[in-house]
């Protein structure tokens, strides 16, 4: 099935959205979450309204970004440094970001491979815990631009399950791909390759659709996907007047790399933080009595992302003064959730969603 190509709000050489934009009913939140762990309905089939952020919390993201805009044009160039090493992606790659949180960072590595003189083409598709990726879509790629170069893209590890569920959709050997996954933070040490170990503020990580070309989280459902068609999403269009999508990427393309020194990725340093992420999620589900994992949501971005998409119980932050979590705190307190100070490893953050009713 022929379908069209699809750019969100970023410019067409930037990135390719392998999704297909559709009218999907809006679940409101409660409803969603005590159908999700009711096992009712999966949570790739619904989507909750995506509300604009307000002007404080604007202003947070705009201190991050000023704050982290050096940090991450510095990893970028990290990142495609280590990609053109390779002898697969030397001097052909294409990007395979997973929607949406890869997104722009699958735009920020395909600019900078395209200044190295680096063959690139750069496409986003869905992977959805418990559903896979969508073959669809890596046929598609396939097709256009082989196998061989592929390296997919996300923002950051929160626990592992993404890797998991990538290299489980990929074991059968049958798309000819190879599960090779780069990231910018690793702090779960379960990335092919990363820029860091370290849980810090990835901004576009924190705003959702505006800073993702529009899009929203990628769903699959039988009346919204049919057969040879690309997994669904919303293209939220009615959010154009407060999109940043292209102004993110143009701040950290313009920005000047960090000098500061931070924690460098290696593989002995992420075999140490899968043994600490795996400690700390155990010890949570203990302490809390948390027969389901998918309720614990480590790392800055995914603490962020469950409170603002989630109904969370509780916020852990390593230390409240950290003005990396002030836009979570912000966020907290909006939601009267409340916030505990404790040791968290590797994170900064970890949001414990709340059980609904009488279901894990």
């Amino acid at each position: 099935m022929t379908q069209v190509p699809f750019h969100g709000s970023y410019a067409p050489e930037d990135v390719t959205f392998l999704l297909k934009p559709a009218a999907v009913a809006l679940t409101d939140v409660a409803e969603k979450e005590a159908l999700i762990q009711s096992g009712a309905r999966h949570y790739s089939e619904m989507l909750s309204e995506e509300r604009l952020p307000d002007a404080r919390y604007l202003a947070l993201f705009e201190a991050a970004l000023a704050r982290n805009a050096g940090r991450l044009k510095r990893d970028i160039a990290a990142l495609s440094e280590a990609i053109t090493a390779r002898p697969e992606t030397a001097t052909s790659c294409t990007i395979i970001s997973l929607a949406r949180a890869g997104t722009p960072i699958g735009v920020l590595l395909r600019r900078e491979l395209a200044a190295r003189g680096v063959n690139v083409a750069h496409y986003s598709v869905s992977i959805i815990r418990g559903r896979g990726i969508d073959r669809v879509a890596l046929a598609h790629i396939a097709a256009a631009r082989g196998t061989r170069d592929a390296v997919f893209v996300d923002g950051w590890t929160g626990k592992g399950a993404i890797t998991q569920e990538l290299e489980a959709s990929l074991a059968d050997g049958s798309t000819g791909f190879a599960p090779f996954l780069a990231v910018v933070a690793d702090p779960a040490g379960c990335a092919s390759l990363a820029a860091t170990p370290e849980d810090y503020l990835i901004p576009s990580g924190i705003l959702g659709a505006i800073a993702s070309g529009l899009v929203s989280r990628s769903v699959l459902s039988d009346e919204l996907v049919g057969e040879g068609e690309f997994h669904a999403c919303r293209h939220l269009t009615e959010h154009a007047h407060a999109d940043r999508s292209r102004a993110f990427i143009a701040a950290i393309t313009d920005a000047a790399p960090s000098a500061d020194p931070h924690p460098a990725w290696s593989p002995a340093k992420a075999a140490a933080s899968r043994a600490a992420c795996g400690a700390l999620v155990e010890a949570l589900m203990v302490e809390f009595a948390v027969t389901n994992v998918n309720r614990i949501k480590p790392g800055i971005a995914e603490a962020t992302r469950a409170v603002l998409r989630r109904l969370p119980q509780a916020v852990f932050v390593r230390d409240r003064n950290d003005e990396e979590v002030a836009h979570l705190l912000h966020l907290a307190a909006q939601m009267e959730v409340p916030v505990q100070e404790r040791e968290l490893g590797n994170y900064r953050a970890v949001t414990l969603i709340a059980k609904a009713g009488d279901a894990e």
